[in-house]
């Protein structure tokens, strides 16, 4: 009987969690550790920073769904990981021994590597956990009070840009309900060389495609930014050209403001040298697994994954919801070939679905791989996809209470679609 510990429960490590006990049969042990007893799906905090959803809208608690399917669910934080004794360090002490683990921590939040920025030290906003997403909603209930200058954007590094983009266009379209958007001038502020990079090179037409939605919507933009810190009320910025060179300074009052951070990796996994890149994140081959730790893999965001291009301004390439789940089961059945005594030989296709919601309309992307070049490239623009991203969350916050990485139908359609998790 092996022990498979899956380090994280969020969009990686639930499907892990679930995909591995189907796969790999009863006699195998699956324990999911996580420091919070609860699942959030993060897709959703936009709409809780402007109150559109509440913590339980989107939120359910771990162990229920897990012990369902005899999982064993674990919610402490992990505080040292020792990969030569096949064991981690809980935070009360304890430890947990594991024949296979699968690391889906999701960032550490690099707030601290800009002065001034975060929500608990700083002065900007964030969306990036249902904690941070509150108490931004808090923050946009005072702007309605006191409307002034809003900035939104994503700082250097920053490899997660749709929910910035998301959160601007979702605001515009709230403070035009509440007929107080003539009242509050935008800046949305990124370290991506042109709007619509995405961290990605641009999906389709992403580039004109958000242009025109920022026009029409009349906010204003400052791309190939590096914020240099952040004070009560006033950013300051340099903007650089095509070379990276210094054109402008910025200094931009501010009411209100959602920065996103670069990410690095969590603490535990970040200490491990031969685990990791320089910034934290999991070092993996193409079957999801550590090249020094063959019993170790990853998933997600605490995975390393270099730059799509070399940008003026520094920027990460994102790991977005589909994409991860065709690691999750390239990982899974990896270690299923590694019990049978066989070679890995599954690869994850890291195709791109994504759902971006702008409040009243939205942009739908798909990318085939999701790092260029691509076999696919698509990208619409409408209603729809405010209304699929709405049935989306209510179909993976399900999907996750009933213990199904992939359900039957799901599979199908996507494949009719040409969209499968494994090459």
């Amino acid at each position: 009987m092996a022990h498979v510990v899956v380090l994280g429960a969020g969009t990686g490590g639930m499907p892990a969690a679930y995909e591995a006990k189907a796969e790999l049969g009863r006699k195998h042990e699956v324990t999911v550790i996580n420091a919070a007893e609860y699942f959030q799906f993060v897709p959703s905090n936009p709409w809780v920073g402007v109150g559109w959803r509440k913590r339980k809208d989107i939120t359910f608690n771990i162990e229920p769904a897990l012990k369902k399917k005899k999982i064993n669910f674990i919610a402490q934080m992990v505080t040292q990981i020792e990969p030569d004794k096949n064991r981690l360090t809980l935070e009360n002490g304890e430890s947990v021994d594991y024949d296979y683990l699968i690391v889906a921590t999701g960032p550490k939040l690099a707030f601290h590597e800009i002065e001034g920025t975060g929500p608990i030290d700083g002065h900007t906003h964030s969306i990036c956990t249902i904690d941070h997403a509150e108490k931004a909603h808090t923050g946009f209930k005072e702007l309605l009070d006191n409307p002034g200058h809003t900035i939104i954007g994503a700082a250097q590094g920053a490899s997660c840009f749709g929910p910035a983009y998301e959160y601007a266009l979702t605001i515009d379209t709230a403070l035009r309900k509440k007929k107080r958007r003539d009242k509050v001038p935008m800046t949305f502020v990124t370290s991506e060389p042109y709007i619509g990079h995405l961290g990605l090179g641009g999906v389709g037409d992403s580039k004109g495609m958000l242009e025109a939605e920022m026009r029409q919507r009349h906010i204003s933009w400052i791309t190939n930014a590096k914020v240099l810190k952040v004070e009560a009320g006033k950013m300051f910025v340099d903007e650089h050209d095509r070379h990276g060179n210094v054109i402008q300074n910025h200094e931009l009052p501010f009411n209100y403001s959602m920065m996103l951070p670069a990410f690095k990796g969590v603490d535990a996994v970040a200490a491990m040298e031969n685990l990791c890149n320089p910034r934290g994140f999991i070092k993996v081959d193409q079957y999801q697994r550590n090249p020094t730790y063959k019993n170790i893999y990853a998933v997600g965001v605490c995975i390393a994954i270099p730059p799509v291009e070399v940008t003026p301004v520094a920027t990460g390439t994102p790991k977005t919801g589909y994409m991860i789940e065709s690691m999750v089961t390239a990982a899974v059945h990896n270690i299923e070939h590694d019990l049978k005594g066989e070679e890995a030989e599954k690869l994850g296709t890291w195709s791109t679905i994504c759902l971006a919601d702008f409040g009243d309309t939205g942009a739908a992307f798909v990318a085939i791989p999701q790092i260029p070049p691509r076999n696919v490239t698509w990208a619409k623009k409408g209603k729809w996809v405010h209304l699929a991203k709405i049935a989306f969350e209510k179909y993976f916050i399900r999907k996750m209470k009933k213990g199904s990485s992939e359900p039957i139908y799901e599979k199908y359609v996507l494949k009719m679609m040409g969209i499968k998790r494994l090459k």
